[in-house]
């Protein structure tokens, strides 16, 4: 199978697309709320002293009212923003690599676009591209500060997204939005959102009390060697591990509405929750990776002006 870009929304004929979409579950949210919420707490640990200033001072400025305007709940305003009708972003969220035939290439072919800002999007966006942008745009000099706080809001988000299994790998299935499962022959979901809650819920559902947990079993030698590499390579990371772990019991390709759901055995779950356990301990590594680094070019003086200027005018995009 050739891969091209596709949103997770689009099908191909506009009958079966229409009925398709009326029979499929909805798209899920990477790592759900919880996920998104433990991955910015652990990275708070891993922020420098300095870099934390820069944060909490673009924070104070944003005046949005999707999500509370802490750390952890902007990690999450960007599935917020896209569920506000916001839907041309959602390819911004995932990479569909295919697992028959990856190429993180033609699954991602949006060009470098310098000129303009992240927010517009450009042709063939994913997740890979639109972090890229987005931290440019975080760390560039000439960035206004609404696009900076908006900038930093996508940051705290897609650096988790493109930790999630299933927002790499794709049988052609929506990420595991088209197959159904049963866990514990009870709960009943799609793969996709059992990936994206309901393993983390069961590691834990606590969102610090989770971070806190994971922060005891990162060594300084994980820190360094997680932060090595770039999103591409971070999403090939979560690509082989969503082929080998969450596709492991080999589900048919593509999307049929009538096939039963597919019953995953303990041994599936146990080994989900050491996957999700370490993407999230590396997703929160090197978000602080990220933003140490994207943040250093930009004087201290600039973030404590802040204060003094009139609040950031409305950045939702």
């Amino acid at each position: 199978m050739t891969i091209q870009f596709k949103t997770r929304k689009w099908f191909q004929g506009a009958s079966i697309a229409i009925t398709a979409m009326l029979a499929l579950p909805q798209t899920a949210h990477a790592w759900g709320m919880e996920g998104h919420e433990a991955i910015a707490a652990l990275a708070w640990k891993y922020m420098t002293p300095t870099t934390r200033k820069k944060v909490d001072a673009l924070l104070a400025m944003d005046q949005d009212t999707l999500t509370q305007p802490d750390l952890m709940s902007r990690a999450t305003w960007a599935d917020k923003w896209r569920s506000a009708g916001h839907g041309e972003t959602e390819p911004w969220h995932f990479i569909d690599i295919e697992i028959d035939h990856p190429n993180v290439v033609s699954a991602c072919s949006a060009a470098a676009d310098r000129a303009n800002p992240a927010s517009n999007g450009g042709a063939q966006p994913c997740v890979i591209s639109q972090l890229d942008r987005f931290e440019r745009q975080l760390s560039s000099k000439d960035t206004s500060v609404a696009d900076r706080v908006l900038a930093l809001k996508y940051v705290l988000h897609f650096v988790g997204d493109l930790h999630q299994p299933l927002h790499a790998a794709d049988h052609d299935d929506r990420g595991g939005n088209c197959v159904k499962i049963t866990v514990n022959n009870t709960k009943s979901l799609n793969l996709h959102s059992y990936w994206d809650t309901y393993v983390v819920k069961e590691i834990d559902p606590d969102p610090q009390h989770l971070a806190d947990s994971l922060a005891k079993d990162i060594t300084p030698a994980d820190k360094k060697s997680w932060a090595l590499g770039n999103s591409k390579q971070w999403a090939m990371e979560s690509f082989q591990l969503g082929k080998r772990y969450a596709y492991s019991f080999h589900p048919p390709a593509g999307c049929d509405a009538s096939r039963p759901p597919i019953p995953v055995s303990s041994g599936y779950d146990s080994a989900a929750q050491k996957v999700a356990t370490l993407q999230l301990k590396k997703a929160g590594v090197r978000l602080a990776y990220v933003l140490n680094h994207r943040l250093r070019s930009i004087p201290l003086s600039y973030f404590t002006n802040l204060q003094k200027q009139a609040p950031a005018s409305d950045n939702n995009g």
